[in-house]
């Protein structure tokens, strides 16, 4: 009896302690301050002080203390970080850097492509449309909004590290996460990646554009090798990258998980150090993604990988003392990597904030607001038959069909799944709409196709609503072994995760039976597609009136989508990427591969080149208003490697309503002496015009934005010679009116 008390009373006090660490190192876990206290360095004002300081407390730090300036929380936060996002559903706090001895303060990541993610404990935060939907709004002042928002929530949660913008480049519409970057041109990308940038780190900050580099396939990004030449490299998918660093000063960038030329990012020497660094003056810090990324400590550390997130692992202290032992690497070598990232890391923590940042800014009206316009500004009017907008008025019953049509679906459910304390679907947003109106709105999920044709042929006015949910599409999570043996075969071997990439392009078999069953039959019908990318459309085009691409629209996606159905709002989304007839014409893509070449051709400069017909061009999309083009002047006609194109043209809006376009002006290579795209966009705005407004609109584009990338000299090269340029408002030539300019 006395041995059967001490033994529970033993268990007892267990689970007494286990219960108290399990509150304090997990669920209430310690929050730091992410700003120095000005009270231990009264006298570092300026950034040669703050470097200084930089310097003088590297001098100051233990070997352990040096090592731990390398990696993110130890590893035994495994623990914090798996119980708050697989068992109490949120994604906590993890403090990096912190030394509390030497006074410096920690930095907390946020991802951010669509939101603020550390938000859990605070109820939410405010869900924008996913990147693709903003990159099709061609509307880089709006980004630059959204990511003020973003920023500004990221500093309400206790963070000061934003994970976006996603600047890889789309190069085959089945990638997982095409929703989360701004669509398939380099410059398009980049200028989208330049104002994130900006927005994000006037906040104070640390913008982290990802994921450097290649990164275009998901299901076996943990091993692909992306073989590239190095033209391609880096004309087409690292302009971006070099964007964001030269001209927004990004503080750090995120490596990517795949192999270039057989070196994987985390360790690639060149393009870490010779390309980031010495040719681009790079002067932040690189970190990787997280977890599975990182795979010799010592490669890595020579390479230049500043930091491992979130935890040790590849970089942990008996590996690293070892190889100091050894002599594989030495302190120099470590101390080049902390020094960068602590400079940058302390400018940021000295620097003075513009307001004060609180949970009291989490998902205000504004926000709100914002997040409605970024909406309703992405969607895309493909084809309208004349039936959009619809009439708004009373005794109409309206039909929302579609399994997709009363889902709350904000896009994929990895690292960018940022929650909001409410989504309007498609159906509430109409519900609502139509409330004031006294309409009837009827909801019917598409199962019972009878039924569903039935209920469409009775309504006055149809939406179908069909594409993808995180089940087809997005972050892929699985093991690294399972996706090894995957690549390895060439196809999946064993269960597939949830999202990841598309293997076919075209709908999912309920929705493409749906739409064979209500085609013809109703003539107000109108199809809103739902994802994040390029679909392929081909099969059902031509027997449905209207189709709207509206992406994942974020948090207020159904009101946006109605506003724009009824023409409160008319659309003027363009398409970020190319769409041809036949998809067999993209470039070849596979989920399962351990190797893949990327060519110097993809979307619209592969279909330019190779005279491919395509069904909806770059640029493309339908407004319920009418622009016509006219008086395209060349102002500079003849230039020098040192100047300035000056290009304008007059835009009218022909029709009775208000609207906005985008401009495009393209740059033509017919003269080249050397193998260039057709054409490549080098300048797009976005304008508002009344009915009969007439608008001349003036870009400017400094000549070595012209240049192409020689490999034998290593340079980039301006060519002299007549170039084209096109002006309107898409990429097809039909669209564009053209003249020429002299660079000599």
């Amino acid at each position: 009896m006395k041995l059967l008390k001490i033994v529970s009373f033993t268990i007892l006090v267990i689970l007494l302690i286990f219960g108290v660490l399990f509150y304090t190192q997990v669920y209430d876990y310690a929050r730091y301050p992410l700003k120095v206290d000005r009270e231990k360095f009264p006298n570092v004002n300026t950034e040669a002080e703050i470097e200084a300081l930089a310097e003088e407390l590297l001098d100051q730090m233990t070997l352990d203390e040096k090592i731990e300036q390398l990696y993110g929380e130890p590893q035994s936060s495994v623990v914090k970080l798996a119980v708050n996002l697989f068992l109490l559903k949120r994604f906590p706090h993890m403090y990096i850097g912190r030394n509390e001895r030497l006074g410096i303060p920690p930095f907390v990541l946020s991802d951010g492509p669509r939101g603020a993610r550390v938000s859990d404990d605070f109820g939410g935060a405010t869900v924008f449309p996913v990147a693709m939907s903003r990159g099709a709004s061609w509307d880089v002042d709006l980004e630059a909004r959204v990511h003020d928002v973003i920023a500004k929530e990221i500093r309400g949660i206790g963070a000061n590290m934003a994970a976006t913008p996603c600047i890889n480049i789309l190069r085959h519409p089945g990638w997982g996460r095409a929703q989360e970057t701004y669509g398939e041109d380099p410059w398009h990308v980049g200028q989208f990646g330049v104002a994130a940038t900006r927005a994000v780190q006037k906040h104070n900050v640390m913008a982290s554009p990802k994921h450097y580099a290649l990164n275009s396939i998901e299901n076996s990004r943990f091993v692909v090798n992306v073989e590239v030449d190095e033209r391609t490299l880096r004309e087409v998918y690292l302009p971006q990258f070099r964007k964001v660093v030269r001209e927004a000063g990004a503080a750090s960038l995120m490596s990517a998980y795949n192999q270039a030329r057989g070196e994987y990012l985390s360790n690639n020497a060149y393009l870490l150090n010779e390309v980031l660094r010495d040719d681009w003056g790079f002067e932040g810090f690189v970190h990787s993604d997280w977890f599975f990324a990182m795979h010799d400590a010592v490669a890595s550390i020579k390479a230049g990988l500043n930091i491992e997130m979130p935890l040790s692992q590849v970089y942990n202290k008996r590996d690293i003392k070892q190889a100091l032992s050894e002599g594989e690497i030495t302190t120099g070598d470590i101390n080049r990597l902390i020094l960068p990232a602590l400079k940058t890391r302390l400018k940021y923590a000295f620097a003075e904030d513009q307001m004060h940042y609180g949970p009291e800014l989490l998902v205000t009206p504004e926000h709100v607001n914002l997040a409605l316009e970024s909406a309703e500004k992405g969607m895309v009017l493909l084809k309208n038959d004349g039936v959009l907008p619809f009439t708004a008025e009373g005794q109409q019953t309206i039909a929302v069909i579609g399994r997709l049509a009363d889902v709350e679906n904000t896009g994929d459910r990895g690292s960018s799944n940022a929650k909001s304390p409410y989504v309007i679907t498609p159906y509430e947003g109409l519900r609502d709409y139509h409330e004031r109106l006294g309409n009837r709105v009827v909801l019917d999920d598409g199962s019972d196709l009878e039924q569903a044709r039935d209920v469409a042929s009775r309504a006055d006015q149809v939406i179908l609503v069909v594409g993808y949910t995180y089940e087809e599409e997005g972050e892929y999570l699985v093991s690294t072994e399972n996706m090894k043996e995957s690549a390895a075969a060439g196809k999946l071997i064993g269960d597939k995760g949830i999202g990841g990439d598309r293997e076919n392009l075209s709908l999912v078999e309920e929705d493409r039976i749906l739409i064979d069953a209500l085609a013809g039959s109703n003539e107000n019908l109108a199809l809103v597609y739902v994802g994040g990318s390029a679909v392929d459309i081909t099969e059902w085009d031509d027997r449905v009136p209207a189709v709207l691409f509206s992406w994942y629209a974020g948090m207020e996606g159904g009101t946006a989508l109605s506003r724009v159905l009824y023409g409160d709002v008319n659309p003027s989304g363009k398409l970020p990427f190319a769409m041809p007839e036949d998809s067999e014409e993209y470039p070849y893509f596979t989920p399962y591969t351990d190797n893949i070449s990327y060519g110097y051709y993809h979307g619209y400069t592969l279909f330019d080149k190779q005279g491919i017909e395509v069904a909806y061009p770059f640029g493309f999309g339908l407004s319920y208003t009418n622009y016509s083009y006219s008086n395209l002047q060349v102002l500079t006609p003849t230039l020098n490697s040192g100047g300035t194109v000056r290009v304008q043209v007059d835009v009218t809006n022909t029709g009775e309503r208000a609207g906005e376009e985008v401009v495009q002006m393209y740059i033509g290579f017919a003269n080249s002496a050397v193998e260039r795209p057709v054409k490549l966009l080098r300048g797009f705005e976005k304008v508002s015009l009344e009915p009969g407004e007439t608008s001349t609109v003036l870009m400017e584009l400094p000549v070595e934005e012209l240049a192409w990338y020689n490999p034998d000299e290593r340079e980039w090269q301006v060519e002299t010679m007549a170039y084209e340029v096109f002006m309107g408002g898409s990429s097809a030539d039909q669209a564009l009116l053209g003249s020429g300019f002299v660079v000599q």
